[in-house]
């Protein structure tokens, strides 16, 4: 009988291990492409944009209702001694962000799970 219990424990522990396992965020690779999504509070909180009075200075579109939807290929990624890891985005059609950005950094595990970064499914 504990033969069996034991035996079930660990089926059922390997089970739930397997289901636990989160491949979303995975390591970045140069060339991926991720999709900006829309957030619900004012701007963005791990994708490092510039503050909207900065871009109406360069001469940019001041909404963020434009980067919404936008696809953006990873041209660069950093770790950091605490283990964050960063990346460098350029839209995917060669244009730039708001009309004056050519890149922007983003903090790659913490924007998936606040799903402002999606990655995109190929």
């Amino acid at each position: 009988m504990k033969k069996i219990c034991y035996c079930l424990f660990l089926l059922a522990s390997i089970t739930l291990a397997n289901n636990n396992i989160d491949l979303s965020n995975s390591d970045p690779q140069v060339g991926d492409v991720l999709i900006i999504n829309k957030t619900n509070a004012n701007g963005y909180k791990h994708i490092f944009f510039p503050n909207l009075n900065i871009i109406s200075k360069r001469g940019g579109l001041a909404n963020y209702n434009i980067v919404e939807g936008n696809h953006a290929i990873i041209k660069k990624v950093e770790t950091n001694k605490i283990g964050d890891v960063y990346v460098h985005l350029v839209r995917k059609n060669g244009k730039k962000f708001f009309g004056c950005i050519k890149k922007v950094r983003a903090n790659y595990t913490k924007s998936l799970e606040s799903g402002e970064l999606s990655i995109l499914k190929t």
